[in-house]
């Protein structure tokens, strides 16, 4: 056998395994419950507590939670008056089991004191599940940094929310003691995957939240704890807008049923099939036609057009 034959059946080989592995990464998204499926009782196996830190998703997830797996919900946010409307509003419609209870605790996390509160109020509880939710986006229409409105404050609430990943810091030590029981999501966006511009604030911040996933993962994969990133494009909230919900924009409640199925797919998920395809089609799309004026222009009066007024 020739060098030349060689190396065209190691090049077919390689491109067999890249292809087979991107053929089966989709597989596990389309036909989830059969690649990685999740027994009844897995999420409430996890402990007594879900706990949400969250910006837009309108506890969804925690609805999800609640509903369908008998967990108990912690809610974090900001504003108590929303907070007690909402634990009132899980109270009503859903018939809570014996020993489910609703917890709501106010913090704002673009504050430096706020963690001391939170680890008094979560002291002993039995947190199972972590959402990491919180997003801050600097203009609601995309536009250049120096275009942002008050671009110090935007800058400083942008870069606080996220990078306080100290909540995972609260949780992990009673995951680690409970080995194998312990979830924590933490949510990105898909426009991390590429270079993007006039939505830069925001896309370098969710960037940082992927690496620091992938990095806690590999530290406490050993633990039995799940820690993953989702990274979903179009969701309906305030944050975007209210945007229409359509084959491409979910619902949060759509959103939040759709990728707690693939919490075993690895520690990155788009959190949808759509989504994933999304995802593949713009990472194929070359980096000078993102960074280009054309597309900029039209990927703006595309969010304008979207968002209702």
């Amino acid at each position: 056998m020739t060098l030349a034959e060689i190396i065209f059946i190691l090049t077919g080989t390689c491109a067999v395994l890249v292809f087979g592995g991107k053929l089966v990464c989709l597989l596990m998204m389309l036909v989830p419950k059969l690649f990685c499926p999740l027994p009844e009782s897995f999420f409430t196996t996890l402990g007594k507590w879900a706990g949400e830190k969250h910006q837009h998703f309108k506890f969804y997830f925690l609805y999800f939670c609640l509903s369908k797996l008998g967990m108990s919900v912690i809610i974090i946010s900001r504003n108590q008056e929303k907070l007690d409307r909402a634990a009132r509003k899980l109270g009503k419609a859903f018939t809570l089991t014996t020993g489910q209870e609703v917890k709501v605790i106010a913090a704002d996390f673009t504050k430096d004191d706020i963690y001391g509160h939170i680890q008094e109020n979560t002291k002993g509880l039995d947190i199972g599940i972590l959402v990491n939710n919180v997003g801050i986006l600097p203009s609601q229409i995309p536009c250049k940094l120096l275009e942002t409105s008050d671009l110090e404050e935007r800058f400083n609430n942008v870069l606080t929310s996220f990078l306080r990943i100290q909540m995972c810091r609260i949780v992990l030590p009673g995951m680690q003691q409970r080995f194998g029981r312990g979830v924590i999501l933490n949510v990105s966006s898909g426009i991390a995957k590429i270079p993007c511009p006039i939505y830069t604030l925001y896309a370098a911040s969710k960037v940082f939240v992927e690496r620091f996933s992938q990095g806690l993962q590999a530290e406490y994969k050993s633990k039995g704890i799940i820690i993953q990133t989702v990274a979903p494009f179009g969701v309906s909230t305030p944050m975007t807008g209210h945007q229409k919900p359509d084959m491409v924009t979910f619902t949060p409640e759509e959103f939040a049923r759709s990728s707690l199925k693939y919490l075993k797919v690895g520690d990155q998920t788009y959190g949808s099939v759509t989504h994933t395809i999304l995802g593949g089609i713009v990472q194929s799309i070359p980096t000078w036609v993102l960074q280009s004026k054309a597309f900029q222009h039209h990927f703006r009066e595309y969010v304008k057009e979207r968002v209702r007024s």
